[in-house]
């Protein structure tokens, strides 16, 4: 089987080749500081006009802290013993498509090509990166990995990703659970617009997925961050709606252990925890998007409490939870984030006969593409009654900085849950190109299509470790926002590139609503907009970065 470098030398080749994107990375970010920064401080216009640039400088910082991630999972298995041929093979082909994007163009969408003369930079590859870069990503190593994935199907990943023990056992009875309770089922919730089952969630509850990350003296197992990743990534494999029914109880515990006052973590996350009530996020409005700091619901104080007029969009599974974290403004004074408050608005659970039965509310269904077994609302509230007791933290005005801490959490989550989608479609399409015969043998034999099998495993495993990184970076306290910046933006565009592809494989049976990469291209296609559309996401990567 074709192997372009031997263990140590692609390891000391690669660990070269990154000192080159580092410095790449340093003269992007110095000529856009430059452009944007020329007062030491980014300047919210210059950063406007020089979209482009910026992005691109995001777009290369994520790929570069990719290519890091990989080299220190590479040595970290190397140094085990662990780094076998599965592994060489994934860490050559990234390490050689990456830096030929580097320097010769990184596709920031499928229309948009970044170069580093948009960035208003120029460089060239050293030695290692020319020798990765001509040898690394070959179409023989591209179909001995995939000859090496056909042999290895049986696993829900492609080669040793590096967890711990205990982690991998967490894997393997969320894949175990995906496997069983899910997938089977996955396809019809999708296909009739179904609500998932309430049996699964209270197995998931049983399981302790709502409480998983919550502090033990709260109810919660008190688990890693990367505990939630790998869970959230393999209950996504399965379908993402059952995989993002832990997100909206992550953005709501958080809001509460950061933002909560001690009443309210002791009322509210125990209850959080076992599943007894289940949140939903209520935070974006029509005609502001991603610009909350322009959102219009009022939410004006009484005798009795606060009374909410306004109307929200995009609420997740709005139905048939119990308590909204509902983002509204308190100061009539202000037209920015400044004035905003978050409170813990209760509400009843609806039925399908009727979905919003609490007096003061409404509701209509959103008929969507994809991620449907949650569904998505609009809501109207007109003297809609919150208690006194319920504003977050007691004190008004702290709604915007409240939910700015967890955009980190909510960011890992949808990259774990990006990666779980991108999973699926390699699965599915390896199954389809293993079993479906055009002239006389497998798809999976064919060099185009074993390529582009061989290359959704590679990009997801840069998406994973960058994931895994971000995770581990929260879990020791770090800030962490670019780090989970970078994870959500690559792999929203690696979950829709391994659906296209997967689609591709399929053909025309492909087109067909009864095959499951119909609905995989439908859910992955979300990922580049919910938590942070793309452009949003690079435009807070640059910022962050001339910080």
């Amino acid at each position: 089987m074709p192997r372009s470098f031997l263990m140590d030398d692609l390891l000391s080749t690669t660990a070269r080749a990154l000192q080159d994107a580092d410095a790449v990375l340093a003269s992007g970010i110095a000529a856009l500081r430059a452009a944007c920064a020329p007062a030491g401080k980014p300047d919210a216009a210059l950063l406007e006009a020089h979209q482009t640039a910026a992005h691109g400088v995001a777009w290369l910082a994520t790929y570069t802290e990719a290519l890091r991630q990989m080299q220190a999972w590479a040595e970290a298995l190397a140094g085990t013993g662990q780094f076998g041929q599965m592994e060489s093979v994934i860490h050559q082909i990234a390490f050689g498509e990456y830096l030929a994007q580097i320097f010769g163009g990184i596709p920031m969408s499928q229309g948009e090509m970044i170069r580093l003369s948009d960035m208003g930079i120029s460089a060239a590859p050293s030695a290692a990166s020319a020798q990765l870069i001509a040898n690394g990503n070959t179409n023989a190593a591209r179909m001995a990995l995939a000859e090496l994935m056909q042999d290895n199907h049986g696993r829900a990943t492609f080669g040793n990703v590096g967890l711990s023990e205990e982690l991998d056992m967490i894997r393997d009875q969320f894949r175990r659970f995906a496997d069983d309770k899910v997938i089977p089922h996955a396809h019809g919730w999708h296909l009739k617009d179904e609500l998932i089952p309430m049996e699964i969630i209270t197995e998931l509850a049983e399981m302790g997925v709502f409480g998983l990350t919550i502090p033990e003296e709260f109810g919660g197992f008190g688990m890693s961050k990367e505990s939630m990743v790998v869970v959230s990534e393999e209950l996504s494999r399965g379908y993402i709606g059952v995989g993002s029914l832990g997100t909206r109880t992550e953005i709501a515990a958080e809001l509460i252990l950061c933002g909560g006052t001690d009443a309210q973590k002791a009322h509210w996350l125990p209850k959080l925890s076992s599943g007894e009530i289940l949140p939903t996020a209520v935070f974006t409005e029509p005609n502001t998007g991603s610009d909350l700091g322009a959102l219009r619901t009022r939410a004006v104080l009484g005798e009795d409490g606060y009374t909410i007029t306004g109307n929200k969009t995009w609420i997740t599974h709005a139905a048939r939870t119990h308590v909204m974290t509902l983002l509204a403004r308190t100061d009539p004074n202000t037209t920015d984030y400044r004035g905003l408050s978050m409170f813990l608005a209760e509400k009843t659970p609806g039925t399908d006969e009727a979905p919003f039965p609490t007096a003061g509310m409404t509701g209509g269904e959103i008929e969507v593409l994809g991620y449907r077994g949650m569904k998505e609302y609009e809501l109207a509230f007109d003297g809609f009654h919150v208690k006194r007791e319920n504003l977050l933290g007691g004190v008004e005005g702290q709604g915007f900085k409240q939910l700015m801490q967890t955009f980190e959490s909510a960011r890992i989550q949808t990259a774990a849950r990006a990666v779980g989608v991108a999973q699926s479609a390699l699965e599915v399409a390896l199954d389809y190109a293993q079993s479906r015969k055009q002239f006389g043998k497998a798809l999976s034999q064919f060099p185009r299509v074993a390529s582009k099998l061989a290359m959704m495993a590679v990009e997801i495993m840069l998406t994973r470790q960058l994931t895994y990184f971000s995770a581990r970076q929260k879990d020791a306290g770090k800030r962490c926002d670019l780090e989970a910046g970078m994870a959500k933006l690559l792999g929203a565009r690696v979950a829709w590139a391994a659906a296209d592809n997967a689609l591709q494989i399929h053909g025309g049976n492909g087109f067909a609503l009864e095959y499951k990469i119909s609905r995989i291209l439908c859910d992955a296609r979300i990922l580049n907009i919910f938590e942070g559309a793309a452009e949003i996401q690079a435009q807070v990567i640059a910022r962050r970065l001339l910080d």
